[in-house]
Parts: structure tokens; sequence; C-alpha cells
């Protein structure tokens, strides 16, 4: 309950401060998140500073890296529900996600408002990212990397693109804990693989894309 409140209120301090500074676009909220991942990184330091240095900041370093070994049936129902309404909801709406791709100009020519989808999808992605992380830890670069092999394989349009992500990013994260289960007597955090091999495929995505500009 308490990582899912603090998602909650970072993201939540994340849209507000476009709004308070007038200036609503993605470029503005990408920094705005900026800010508060700054502040938010600084408050956890603060934690780890503070925490017992032979019981505490163990747990602390290991659940930042990411494991799924001691998920069990009462996390899994406990978060499972809010999951699954939110996945429900955004693949319901997934059709209506490409007209964020537009400026708002562009949507208000067409007659739109993109301003509730906004603000819906982000709510939905937060509260999957809170209580997934609630029982998981931290495990990146899976958000990154799957939707963009997703894009190279259906294209930009979320109706196909939304499902094929969820689908591939199960099984990516499924690969990924067997690895990190069989290789070694002790378990791999998931962090360590996944960023092993997503930041060089990332790499080659960059490098692909500027070769095609090129």
């Amino acid at each position: 309950m308490t990582h899912f409140a603090g998602g909650m209120l970072a993201v939540g301090c994340a849209v507000i401060i476009p709004r308070i500074i007038g200036k609503n676009s993605i470029v503005m909220l990408v920094l705005s998140g900026l800010i508060v991942s700054g502040l938010m990184n600084a408050l956890l330091g603060i934690i780890k500073y503070l925490a017992d240095s032979e019981t505490q900041l163990p747990e602390i370093t290991y659940w930042q890296l990411g494991s799924l070994v001691s998920v069990t049936w009462e996390n899994i129902f406990s978060s499972g529900v809010p999951i699954v309404i939110c996945l429900v909801f955004m693949l319901v709406i997934r059709w209506r996600m490409n007209i964020l791709t537009l400026s708002d100009e562009e949507v208000h020519m067409l007659g739109r408002d993109a301003g509730w989808l906004r603000y819906a999808i982000i709510l939905c992605a937060t509260v999957l990212t809170a209580c997934s992380v609630c029982i998981s830890g931290t495990i990146g670069w899976v958000g990154l990397v799957i939707p963009h092999f997703s894009r190279m394989l259906v294209g930009p349009n979320n109706q196909r693109l939304l499902p094929l992500a969820i689908v591939l990013g199960a099984f990516f994260l499924l690969a990924v804990d067997t690895i990190s289960r069989a290789s070694m007597s002790a378990e791999i955090p998931l962090s360590i693989l996944t960023g092993l091999i997503g930041a060089p495929f990332y790499f080659y995505l960059l490098l692909r894309q500027r070769l095609a500009l090129s």
C-alpha cells in the first residue's frame, strides 16, 4: 500500500507541475517527471542512509534490483484485481490511444478532446506500475524495450501494439526469471539480466533509427 501511495503521489506531482507552469506538453511532462524522479531518488537515499545496515539496507537494495522470489499467491490476488481492471480498460480504449500521438491542436481540429483520455491512461499506467512494483521490486528495461520491439513487428497502431506488448512483456519476464533461477545456485536479480539484454538492444534500436534517417 505504501508503494502504491508513493507511486500515485509521484505521478500526481509530475502531472501537476506542467499545469502550475502553464504549459501542458509532452516535453514539459517528461521534464517534470525528471524533476520528480530526482526528488524521489533523494528521498530514497535518505531512507537508505537511515536504514539499519545489517537488516534493512540489504532488503532495500535487493528490492531495487527486482525479484519474483518473495511473490506469494496473496500478493497476486491483492494486486491482481486492480491490474486486471486497468488492463481491460486500456485494451477496450486502445483504438483511441492513437490520437495521443497528435498534437493538441491537431486533436482539436479533429473535434476530439484528448485531455480525459491522457489522464485516464496515466492513471491506469500508474496503477499497473505501482501494483507490479509492490510485489516484484523495480525491474528495469521491460517497459522500454518490449514496446519498441513490438512496434517493430506490428507498427505504431495501438490496436495491435498494446496486446502484443502485453504478451511479449509477460513472456520476456518469464524467460528472464527462468534464466535467473537456472543459471546459478542463487537467483540473479532480474534487473541485472534485463539490463544486460535491454541496454544493447536499445542501442541497436537507436542505431537502426539513425541509419534509417541518414
